[in-house]
């Protein structure tokens, strides 16, 4: 079983992995982002390979439902499900920031071998390779400050490397209600996940003559995140 949650919008709908932290997709209702959600479970597969995971996803199980936001809408799961209140064992977390690590890795790879200029999506826009890997790197550090850790912008090669360090170290252990910082920590680790595996998929799409142009259906590609 897959156990999934689902965040609704007024216009669209996430599908979520509660098992495999940032394997999301969305579309216009709940069947079609299940749809997606599962058409897309190769290209987590390498994610969870790349963790040491055996990644052997079963059926779809949708076990809660959210109401969205606008910016659900906009293309970013927003909205906090209960179960991620639930208390999070240490091995549960080590494997979720195993996750988040070999996405981090996935993305510097795929970045690193792309054009500067990446094709353009259905209605012209997308940012190019640079400015999609600065926009990863201050979203990290904005969802960073969520769990406690705060750190300045980045001025020296490091800088970035100390701050997921501290991050990983903080996300890694074992966490019991109440909350003290704005996220729980099974949340952070899932939408870190989902937003740099959503701009690799992106890269990978639109560095490719043909590839998804399917714009917020598609794979995450023409979504910006802004919270």
């Amino acid at each position: 079983m897959t156990r999934l949650y689902l965040e609704t919008g007024q216009k669209k709908v996430f599908a979520c992995s509660l098992d495999w932290p940032g394997w999301c997709r969305i579309d216009k209702d709940e069947e079609a982002a299940i749809d997606r959600l599962i058409d897309y479970a190769p290209r987590y597969r390498v994610i969870a390979e790349r963790a040491g995971l055996a990644f052997e996803p079963g059926e779809p199980e949708v076990v809660a439902t959210v109401r969205g936001a606008a910016m659900t809408d906009f293309g970013a799961p927003y909205e906090v499900p209960d179960l991620d209140l639930e208390p999070l064992p240490a091995a549960e977390a080590e494997r979720g920031v195993a996750l988040v690590r070999a996405a981090w890795e996935l993305f510097e790879e795929t970045a690193a071998v792309s054009p500067e200029e990446l094709r353009k999506g259905p209605r012209g826009g997308g940012r190019d390779r640079t400015k999609m890997v600065n926009h990863v790197t201050e979203a990290e550090r904005a969802y960073a400050r969520m769990v406690g850790v705060r750190h300045k912008p980045f001025k020296e090669p490091g800088d970035r490397e100390a701050m997921r360090a501290e991050l990983t170290e903080v996300l890694s252990r074992p966490w019991e209600p109440p909350m003290s910082t704005k996220w729980p920590p099974r949340y952070a680790i899932r939408r870190i996940a989902w937003h740099v595996i959503d701009h690799l998929w992106e890269i990978e799409d639109r560095r490719e003559p043909g590839g998804n142009d399917r714009g917020p259906a598609g794979a995450g590609g023409m979504i910006e995140d802004r919270r």
